[in-house]
């Protein structure tokens, strides 16, 4: 197998392998890097998990994720802040430099897709200073557009960055995700224009499969099973100035079906076939 020096497996594309099995299994294989979700962290014990990962020798590329920061209500808002700024705590006791967020949806009878943003804006202008102290660093993710209603208004990443340019790139840049821009022809462009400042914080992959299934939030395919030329997306940060982690995050409840360590050995196998 080729050298897995950057691989970072995002623990959702193993989500049924326990915090132990996936850490066992990261080093069986040789795999270096990990993306944690807050949920399981907080189930196994964010102490714990720290040991664990520390102890193993493991790098933790991202934390999932913080966010939706649309609401409306003032105590909906205050209880989103608060939450975010104990995740970037979590983030930073486990030793990653990246929090991902995904901004949230348009709440619930609103159609105003500019008024959520600026709530976004509001929300990273109390948050930054935060994740700076605390040596953490913010990454928009902007969503494909069909999450726009209910999970992401920030749908392309000139979107994202013109959120993520309006504060200090050390406290708030960008997450590119080949499932999210694939699609977009000004997405290249807005690679180097993040690169230029240096707002690639991280940089992920799944594929995009037909059909996608009911609800589509598992809809993100294997490496080398869709339409993506991961090589190509590769090429963009690279020529942009990404040299950090690429971390493989799939949903798919095919995947979730099977035998973990088998998915953890077949994703870094696709990875280094069709992304080095």
């Amino acid at each position: 197998m080729s050298d897995l020096a950057r691989f970072s497996i995002n623990q959702m594309t193993v989500k049924q392998l326990s915090m132990p099995e996936l850490v066992d299994a990261c080093l069986e294989l040789g795999v270096p890097g990990v993306g944690l979700w807050r949920e399981p962290v907080q189930t196994y014990g964010l102490e714990a998990t720290a040991k664990l990962i520390r102890d193993a020798g493991l790098t933790v590329t991202t934390l999932c994720r913080g966010g939706f920061f649309t609401a409306i209500d003032p105590a909906e808002r205050t209880k989103a802040l608060d939450d975010n700024r104990r995740a970037v705590e979590e983030a930073a006791t486990l030793g990653t430099e990246v929090l991902v967020l995904v901004s949230g949806g348009l709440p619930a009878g609103s159609k105003d897709l500019h008024g959520a943003r600026e709530r976004i804006a509001d929300a990273l202008g109390e948050l930054g200073p935060h994740a700076e102290r605390h040596g953490v660093k913010l990454a928009i993710e902007p969503l494909h557009p069909m999450y726009a209603a209910d999970r992401c208004v920030v749908s392309t990443l000139a979107q994202a960055l013109d959120l993520a340019e309006r504060f200090p790139a050390h406290q708030v840049g960008v997450t590119v995700d080949t499932y999210h821009i694939w699609w977009d022809d000004r997405a290249p462009a807005q690679i180097a224009r993040a690169g230029a400042s240096g707002r690639i914080h991280t940089f992920q992959l799944a594929d995009w499969t037909t059909p996608l299934p009911e609800g589509v939030l598992t809809g993100r395919g294997q490496i080398g099973d869709g339409a993506i030329d991961m090589r190509e997306w590769l090429a963009y940060v690279e020529q942009a100035g990404y040299t950090g982690p690429v971390e493989v995050e799939l949903f798919n409840d095919g995947l979730w079906a099977r035998d973990g360590r088998e998915v953890l050995a077949e994703t870094a196998e696709r990875f280094a076939r069709h992304v080095l």
